[in-house]
């Protein structure tokens, strides 16, 4: 069984059905085709029209590497591509703690870490000097 189905369309100015205020001598003509007219169909939306792509900022890379020792000693060099604008800067543990701050917590707290062990080591050898210092005074007194 094979059913056609009809897609809904606008409401036309043709009518389904017979007029009914017609007289008998019109119903008795030739027949009035009913079927009405297929609608229009949409036109098809145009996409949107494409933002010009704005001028691209050009960018600098620069490459600051700063490096640490256990001893606390901190160095720096810059880097513009392969070309170095500095090199083997010395630079203070303070200053690069508080400049790691300004750029970024995650930046700041392993470099904060690696600063407080080296502190902590520093202190280690601080009190086995000062240790070494009181003996060497010890036995200094003893010959006297």
């Amino acid at each position: 069984m094979t059913v056609d189905t009809l897609a809904v369309e606008a409401p036309s100015g043709v009518a389904d059905t017979p007029d009914t205020t017609a007289t008998d001598s019109a119903l008795t003509g030739p027949p009035v085709d009913a079927t009405p007219e297929p609608a229009e169909a949409p036109a098809p939306k145009k996409a949107p029209a494409k933002k010009a792509a704005g001028k691209k900022t050009k960018t600098i890379e620069l490459t600051l590497t700063v490096t640490g020792t256990a001893d606390g000693e901190w160095h720096a060099e810059l880097k513009q591509g392969t070309t170095y604008l500095a090199r083997g800067l010395a630079v203070a543990a303070a200053a690069v703690s508080r400049a790691a701050k300004e750029l970024h917590e995650d930046l700041s707290t392993p470099i904060d870490e690696v600063i407080e062990e080296a502190r902590s080591q520093q202190a280690a050898k601080v009190a086995a000097l000062e240790a070494e210092l009181e003996a060497a005074k010890k036995a200094l007194a003893d010959l006297d």
